[in-house]
């Protein structure tokens, strides 16, 4: 068995035990998980990064892309682990350089991101990351921007995967594969 598959076996209910969940936020009705306090224990955050660098250090990447806006902490920190270069995938009008943009559906509204048109090229191997998987609207608007200047997306990666809200199927339908540390039930 690889070491990534025997890392993420034993370090899913740990992780889940440090993953804070926060009622009706951002409206009624949404069960927010929040991965903040994975982030603020140093324990807890070397075993979240080290998943992710077991999983990509023979992937042969050039980049790992990061979702705004927690996708940025996880994505840079793994990618500096593994000497990649870093790519925000930025919410509209944040990024001062020419960009491409792509709109999406969350689970409770809309949005666009964007990335610079010089942020990859045609055949770079990329992985994107974000902390949670939804109804996988971000991350097929990440997957869309970067292929849109030729690079090839390899896989997606979160922590946490929402099954019930569909956008873990919805990634692996479009082809995507997808790798997440854990999930939850309901949304």
């Amino acid at each position: 068995m690889p070491i990534a598959d025997l890392l993420h076996s034993s370090a899913e209910e740990y992780l889940k035990s440090h993953i804070r969940t926060v009622p009706d936020w951002p409206k009624p009705g949404i069960q927010f998980r929040d991965i903040t306090p994975l982030l603020g224990t140093p324990k807890t955050l070397r075993v979240l990064i080290d998943l992710f660098v077991h999983r990509y250090m023979d992937a042969d990447l050039k980049y790992v892309a990061g979702l705004d806006a927690r996708g940025f902490i996880l994505g840079s920190i793994v990618a500096y682990e593994l000497n990649l270069g870093f790519i925000p995938i930025r919410k509209k009008g944040k990024l001062p350089f020419s960009t491409v943009q792509a709109h999406y559906e969350l689970e409770y509204g809309s949005a666009t991101v964007e990335i610079h048109t010089d942020a990859c090229r045609r055949g770079d191997r990329v992985v994107i990351i974000d902390d949670l998987i939804a109804t996988g609207g971000t991350m097929l608007a990440g997957r869309r921007l970067l292929e849109e200047l030729g690079a090839t997306v390899v896989e997606g990666a979160a922590i946490v995967d929402l099954p019930d809200l569909g956008g873990s199927r919805r990634i692996r339908e479009a082809g995507l594969p997808l790798y997440t540390l854990c999930d939850f039930s309901g949304h």
